[in-house]
């Protein structure tokens, strides 16, 4: 556009995604992009020539990049990540694509404790989209043996767990569960950011039902591995992970043994509008998408262990999702577990941070060895 507002022309198309516009560089009058068009699963520097629209790399074309510009345009500051490589830094010039390395970072777990990062795909539950995840197995796995597997499952929209950044974006619990003899599978389902418009909105006004699916497709994948024990399937997650939580182990109550809940939405009408009505309508325009998403209609289902955790002064996920979800399976004769954080938020921090990750460990311990 120009600035009277009038529109000159699209200066990129593709299927993919650009997660932003890093700057411009005058004497090249091309702007400076992060984008996904390397790849899912990256995050890569590129110059956007505004004239000719032609796109030239100006990274290694791996990992996850982020990238910061120089006032006149002319040089960035390249930072990136990779599955083997924790960190490295690089100066390049944006006019002629020359980069410069600064430093690459070491491996901070050398010599230590390093469980197996493995990553890899599944079609999703239409059997034509590929789905990304990502394997964490203890660093003594021995493929004879039969491990409890916890699915580790975040699955709402603007976010993303599996990347190739270090140890494909695995985070410091799964090594923890790794280091207790479980392996950790996390897997991104339709509705997740960064794969474009139709696989985003492939979970619009019936959040949580596609996902599922393509969840279960994650376990009908790991029920063909030999070194999976089926019989000890756990589930985790906090937020909108702490709603697929509830809802898997509501959902397929003979699948899921023992699952951990955190800060879990329960129901969508009692969710923030912000969000809430962005994805699902009103529930005056949608009422039917709002009835089969509830897990109050499905707390009579539980059979395993659930513990389900919150902060009690939660502004985000209120506590009556939580309240109301026992009150129904009071009702119907179910037995979850319930423990809560007194003035802590939707996210625990410092020590109850420590305490909550000990006591999600725990109940696994407790249940699903």
């Amino acid at each position: 556009m120009d600035t009277e507002g009038r529109e000159l022309g699209q200066l990129t198309s593709g299927p993919w995604v650009v997660k932003d516009i890093v700057g411009f560089c005058p004497a090249t009058k091309s702007a400076i992009l992060l984008t996904k068009e390397a790849g899912h699963l990256q995050r890569n520097i590129y110059n956007l020539n505004i004239k000719t629209k032609k796109r030239t790399p100006l990274d290694n074309g791996r990992g996850v990049h982020s990238a910061q510009l120089s006032a006149d345009g002319r040089y960035l500051i390249d930072t990136w990540q990779e599955p083997e490589l924790p960190r490295a830094c690089a100066v390049t010039d944006t006019k002629t694509g020359k980069q410069t390395l600064l430093r690459t970072a070491s491996d901070p777990w050398e010599g230590w404790y390093q469980p197996i990062f493995e990553q890899g795909t599944v079609l999703a539950a239409d059997g034509e989209t590929t789905l990304y995840w990502r394997m964490v197995k203890p660093a003594d796995f021995d493929p004879s043996k039969k491990y409890p597997t916890v699915i580790y499952v975040y699955g709402g929209p603007h976010a993303h767990s599996i990347e190739a950044s270090w140890h494909w974006g695995s985070r410091s619990w799964e090594t923890y569960m790794a280091q207790k003899g479980y392996i950790l599978f996390i897997l991104d389902n339709r509705g997740s950011e960064d794969r474009g418009r139709d696989f985003e909105q492939a979970t619009f006004r019936r959040l949580g039902q596609v996902e599922m699916q393509d969840q279960m497709c994650g376990v009908e994948y790991l029920k063909t591995l030999p070194y999976v024990d089926a019989d000890r399937l756990g589930v985790h997650g906090w937020s909108f992970g702490g709603f697929m939580t509830t809802s898997l182990m509501t959902t397929y109550p003979d699948v899921f043994k023992v699952g951990v809940a955190g800060g879990p939405v329960i129901d969508w009408k009692w969710y923030e509008v912000m969000y809430g009505e962005r994805y699902m309508d009103t529930p005056e325009q949608n009422p039917e998408g709002y009835e089969l998403t509830s897990c109050i209609n499905k707390a009579k289902n539980l059979k395993g262990k659930l513990q389900i955790i919150i902060g009690m002064n939660d502004p985000t996920v209120v506590p009556q999702h939580a309240l109301q979800f026992l009150n129904a399976c009071s009702e119907a004769g179910t037995q979850p577990d319930f423990f809560v954080y007194p003035g802590e938020g939707h996210n625990m921090a410092g020590h109850k941070s420590v305490h909550l990750h000990e006591r999600i460990t725990q109940y696994f311990e407790d249940y699903l060895k």
